[in-house]
């Protein structure tokens, strides 16, 4: 059984930044020699991209990869696109390229899709209600349970960042009432497995915030903590003795030894957690973009394959520049590339055995 990983990568938004962040992520011969990659969008727009970036920035074809030598699966683009100018059509072909990646890989042809970024008010407006991505990715997979992980790799110290959210794209309300044992327990197994079968870490420590601040202060400053957070956590740690749970964390100092193992700002190497599971969006994204707003990937959790994405928008203010940061999107090809191949090489192992 090869471990060499096929992946579909999906233009996005083709308005916006994602076809030159592909070009110039895939000018990295070293992707190419540990994956099969195939670009899920429209050649004759990756062609177009490529000749103005050469023509009307300071590019050179050292810093992009030529459309002529990638395998591309066309998807149908009969109306102009301008660049910087997103639209229905633009939100619409976004949404086949996604559509199309997913049957593919669920059909057995990618181990993995990397996904480019959209713009959910376009699928909107092209007739698609999801709230991103994630959401078409576990429906389509017809999974129940999925989380939102994002992760980093610090470039000064090589520290791994990993962050969960327990809740994701809902309002600040919402996220007492959405919070309940049944999801934390939910989400943590889904982090425990994850941990375990695409990075090997079989007995992981897994760092827990507080919902309120000082994690209540003893019900001083919101009660969820004293009411059912604690007696969740002492169950959940009965029932996965593999795993060291650590909380609750008062959510503002939860992420200092994270930063200082970023940043490599210590004497002693901090005692970090393999992972950090947030309650909500901006508890768990604020110090995530604040550390590695160019490193971070978004991952999707639970689903039978890798789903991996830069964790920033389509950028229609800087399309066509050509100053597009792609390093986010070649660290999304590398983690799949990295899932992947352990997914693989996990299934080589259980067909030798059996």
């Amino acid at each position: 059984m090869s471990t060499i990983p096929s992946l579909a990568i999906t233009m996005g938004d083709p308005a916006g930044i994602g076809p030159e962040i592909i070009l110039k992520a895939l000018a990295d011969d070293s992707l190419a020699a540990k994956s099969q990659i195939m670009v899920i969008g429209n050649r004759q727009l990756l062609q177009f991209t490529y000749e103005h970036l050469l023509q009307q920035t300071e590019l050179t074809k050292e810093d992009l990869v030529n459309p002529q030598s990638l395998s591309i699966l066309d998807v149908s683009l009969n109306s102009a696109i301008t660049l910087g100018q997103g639209d229905a059509v633009s939100g619409k072909f976004s949404f086949a390229c996604l559509d199309q990646a997913i049957a593919l890989t669920l059909e057995g042809k990618f181990q993995g899709i990397v996904t480019a970024p959209i713009a959910k008010s376009l699928w909107k407006a092209a007739g698609h209600e999801y709230p991103g991505q994630t959401e078409v990715l576990a429906q389509r997979a017809g999974v129940k349970k999925f989380g939102m992980m994002f992760i980093g790799q610090s470039p000064h110290t090589g520290w791994m960042l990993r962050s969960l959210l327990a809740t994701t794209h809902i309002p600040l309300a919402d996220v007492s009432q959405a919070l309940t044992p049944e999801l934390m327990t939910l989400k943590l197994d889904l982090l425990i497995e994850c941990l375990k079968q695409d990075f090997g870490i079989e007995h992981p420590e897994i760092a827990i915030a507080g919902l309120n601040p000082h994690s209540g202060e003893a019900g001083q400053l919101g009660t969820e903590e004293q009411d059912w957070l604690l007696g969740w956590l002492k169950q959940a740690q009965a029932n996965y003795p593999q795993a060291r749970l650590t909380g609750l964390i008062p959510p503002d100092t939860m992420w200092v030894k994270p930063g200082q193992a970023w940043y490599g700002y210590y004497q002693v190497k901090p005692n970090t957690a393999d992972a950090y599971l947030a309650l909500y969006h901006d508890q768990g994204l604020i110090p995530v973009k604040l550390m590695a707003f160019d490193q971070a990937i978004n991952t999707t959790i639970g689903l039978p394959f890798s789903r991996t994405s830069p964790d920033h928008g389509t950028a229609f203010d800087i399309a066509g520049q050509g100053i597009a940061n792609a390093t986010s999107m070649k660290a999304a090809i590398k983690l799949a590339i990295q899932i992947s191949q352990q997914r693989l090489q996990q299934s080589a192992v259980i067909a030798l055995h059996n």
